[in-house]
């Protein structure tokens, strides 16, 4: 395999800049992620920034590779996709996980009988309609 002083300039920039800009991306996500304090908040950071942090690394590696080896690099391209599929999908569901969790821990609290979630999100458990809406 070929090192980085093997490929022309016109690929090794394009290359830097995008390894540099994935890293700060992903640095960014990372701080966002100590910074935030509930986790609603801090599923932003890392579900938004590294999937995009990600893909400019995924990029560089593509135009480096296909440089170096002088064809089409197919397993970059698989990664991305797959990447852009899944991180929506997972922070979707870790974030529903973690309401129904906490609608459960609220429920509970409230004294409300289940599938009242109306006087869980108005906290009216305790009135005599229930919360909910007529």
């Amino acid at each position: 395999m070929t090192g980085i002083e093997h490929i022309p300039g016109w690929a090794a920039l394009p290359v830097a800049l995008l390894l540099v800009l994935g890293a700060t991306i992903i640095l960014i996500g990372a701080l966002g992620l100590l910074r935030l304090r509930t986790f609603y908040q801090r599923i932003h950071g890392p579900a938004i920034t590294v999937t995009l942090g990600a893909g400019c690394l995924l990029l560089a590696s593509m135009v480096y590779f296909t440089v170096a080896q002088s064809r089409l690099v197919i397993h970059e391209i698989i990664i991305s996709v797959f990447l852009l599929m899944t991180a929506p999908v997972v922070a979707m569901t870790i974030m529903r996980a973690a309401v129904y969790r906490d609608l459960r821990a609220r429920r509970h609290e409230a004294g409300a009988t289940a599938g009242d979630v109306y006087s869980i999100i108005d906290g009216t458990a305790d009135s005599p309609q229930g919360g909910r809406p007529d």
